[in-house]
């Protein structure tokens, strides 16, 4: 059982789901190459093997359901590829089976035999999954009575996706006997670790495009006393060292301006008068008609593309003496192979440091050597980086609150 923040979570080691056929929340929503159409990170593929793994050795038959994707957007798409990619890892082929409630899908799953597994198609391909509700409500919707009635336990390891109230995830546990997945045990488990006084200094290593979301975490952060250093990189970094008072230039400013960053500029003052421990970089590698150069951050001729080699050297620095550290969002456009590297070395620097990391977010995740063997018991890979954040903060996860219900059966 997991005892976090006032609920009482049942594992698999809580509740017996041996030799039936069990409904299974996962999240294998992937980046997409909007020039292929083809899934470019497999790491959630990969993690959500082990829960299925024991599941199969206890005798189950496992369907999988997941969502990819928002409609109207590039990436929503159906779930075919997913599923010869979890077939690939699991070593077990898992059936793709093109409807998420409708006839087909229940008449596949009452053909279920033990061992077999399948995956249903998008989740957001029903208009139910994108609605938030309570639980109570959702457990009257089409598609979770629907499915329901076919199984006789429900698993969320979907952790990436339980800070929403979508029908997937908190209306079976009204329904049905349910627990918590090996995945979700593990984020909970880095959590802890994060927040255990005895991992200090804390070093948050916040970078990326999403300027909003990653101002709402440092002033949470510092709300909960979280963090003793955040270091910062993309176009965050380039808030802050405006918020400083240094002149990026016209380009980098109309950057900032179509994605919607200036505007933040207030709140990222207001966070450096209060005394948040923000790092900003002291130089950046810039493009300027095809050619990388390095320049000081008080001089930026160029596009801004990645923090600079001395940045690089200073954050090392402060990452060597963290007793944690939380990766989130890359210093540099890492799409492109010219700017990787000062994201590849902070990472192996925190890595090697003897700190508790935390790698979250696809961006970081895909800069991993996959043949490198991490240590688990210093370096947590998270499925969903921004779930995990959202926890440490003390957000609702009502995802997790839902199986903390006794009405499902949980003894």
């Amino acid at each position: 059982m997991i005892r976090v923040r006032g609920l009482e979570i049942p594992t698999l080691d809580d509740v017996d789901l041996s030799g039936v056929r069990v409904l299974m929340r996962i999240d294998v929503n992937s980046p997409v190459d909007p020039g292929t159409g083809r899934i470019t990170d497999n790491y959630r593929f990969r993690a959500h093997v082990s829960t299925v793994r024991e599941l199969l050795e206890k005798g189950n038959s496992v369907v999988l359901i997941s969502h990819q994707g928002r409609p109207g957007d590039r990436d929503f798409r159906d779930l075919g590829e997913h599923a010869g990619l979890l077939s690939g890892y699991l070593g077990v082929e898992v059936e793709f089976v093109e409807d998420v409630s409708g006839p087909h899908a229940r008449q596949r799953i009452k053909g279920m035999r033990a061992g077999e597994v399948i995956l249903l198609d998008n989740l957001r391909f029903s208009s139910e999954e994108m609605i938030e509700a309570s639980p109570q409500d959702h457990a009257s919707s089409y598609l979770v009575r629907r499915l329901s009635p076919m199984f006789q336990g429900y698993i969320n390891d979907a952790f990436s996706a339980s800070h929403r109230s979508h029908a997937s995830l908190v209306g079976f546990p009204v329904l049905l006997k349910s627990c918590a997945g090996r995945v979700v045990e593990r984020e909970i488990s880095a959590a802890a670790e994060v927040l255990s006084p005895h991992n200090r200094p804390r070093v948050f290593v916040i970078g990326g495009g999403k300027v909003a979301e990653s101002l709402r975490a440092i002033e949470g952060l510092m709300r909960r006393g979280l963090a003793d250093r955040i270091l910062t990189g993309g176009l965050l970094a380039e808030v802050f060292t405006l918020a400083k008072g240094v002149d990026l230039g016209r380009e980098n400013i109309e950057v900032l301006a179509r994605a919607g960053a200036l505007g933040l500029l207030g709140k990222a003052k207001e966070l450096l008068r209060s005394g948040t421990p923000v790092e900003v970089p002291v130089d950046f590698k810039v493009e300027r008609g095809g050619e990388v150069s390095e320049v000081q951050a008080e001089v930026v001729e160029g596009v801004i593309r990645d923090v600079g080699p001395s940045t690089v050297d200073l954050y090392s620095a402060l990452l060597r003496e963290a007793g944690t550290i939380v990766l989130r969002g890359p210093m540099g456009v890492i799409e492109d192979q010219r700017f990787r590297e000062s994201s590849s070395i902070l990472l192996r620097e925190s890595i090697t440091s003897g700190a508790y990391v935390i790698v979250g977010g696809g961006h970081m995740v895909s800069l991993l050597d996959k043949g490198s063997g991490l240590d688990r018991r210093k370096v947590h890979v998270s499925t969903g980086g921004g779930a995990l954040l959202l926890f440490l903060l003390g957000e609702r996860m009502p995802g997790l609150e839902a199986l903390s219900m006794r009405s499902g059966g949980v003894p």
